[in-house]
């Protein structure tokens, strides 16, 4: 259904916004995206035009992607079946080339393409790029599974300063060479972490966090990271979540004002989040705050 405005309603929520504007202009604002969001062609189109709406009004805007589906895509394709052991994908030397392929390349460069097609001025890096993401090898039964070491955040600050959107691909390297496949939300928590950014954006494919799982409307607005344990305690968040906000909770305490986890379903869900009162999704803050 679309829904008529005029010029006078259209003018109002822009003024509306003049606030959140003003509290976000010159800050960092880093956001991790993946999941359906990135799928859907028509959400993928939004996403990059929040995006750039941000960055136009001065919001100095990182984006860490992921690109899960499609590297499984891709290895099937190839005659691989991919292979998870605790929701993490098992990462042999020629699987690790397919993630990089695929992160660095196909899917790095397509947003970069999106985000300038709409406007805006963007650079992409991989985490080797620079050593942005230093890692080292998790377990041996996972391959080229890495745990990061280290962030050299410098590269990102210096497209950041020359009005640049980064658009990171969360593949880490080590001293030695060796590249590494890095879950996205540890790497937006660290990224986000070392330049003390604002806020981190989780995107995923649920609307936040849930008093229970089964009822959207049970959503949980915001919570504290005490609260947030709480939660993980008493079973209120489980699964797959458990992961997602123990990131959000490293990324807090790494420095990062809040952290949102939000829908990436939801048609301009960052938008709604920044620029409005109701916001969107789950707000985690610090104790105290």
């Amino acid at each position: 259904m679309q829904i008529d405005f005029t010029n006078q309603q259209r003018a109002e929520v822009l003024t509306q916004a003049l606030p959140y504007i003003r509290r976000y202009r010159g800050k960092i604002v880093v956001v991790k995206y993946g999941g359906n969001a990135m799928i859907n062609e028509e959400l993928k189109q939004q996403v990059m035009e929040d995006l750039v709406l941000l960055w136009l009004i001065g919001v100095k805007t990182v984006l860490v992607h992921g690109g899960g589906p499609e590297i499984s895509d891709m290895m099937q394709r190839l005659g691989k079946e991919p292979v998870f052991v605790d929701g993490l994908r098992v990462t042999d030397r020629e699987t690790v080339d397919i993630v990089q392929m695929i992160l660095a390349g196909k899917i790095n460069k397509t947003l970069v393409n999106l985000l300038q097609m709409k406007g805006g001025k963007a650079i992409g890096l991989a985490g080797m790029d620079g050593r942005l993401i230093q890692a080292r090898m998790r377990d041996e039964r996972l391959g080229f599974v890495g745990d990061i070491t280290h962030i050299h955040i410098k590269p990102v600050l210096d497209l950041l300063e020359k009005g640049y959107i980064p658009v990171v691909s969360t593949i880490g390297c080590d001293a030695e060479g060796n590249t590494y496949n890095i879950n996205g939300d540890t790497a937006a928590a660290h990224i986000a972490g070392a330049l003390q950014a604002q806020t981190l954006i989780m995107m995923t494919d649920i609307a936040g966090i849930l008093r229970d799982r089964s009822d959207p409307a049970s959503l949980i607005p915001e919570v504290t990271v005490s609260e947030a344990e709480g939660l993980k305690a008493d079973g209120t968040v489980s699964g797959g979540m458990i992961p997602k906000v123990d990131c959000c909770v490293e990324a807090i305490r790494r420095g990062v004002e809040h952290v949102v986890i939000m829908d990436g379903r939801v048609p301009h869900a960052i938008l709604m989040e920044l620029l409005t009162d109701e916001g969107a999704g789950t707000m985690i803050v610090g104790d105290g705050q």
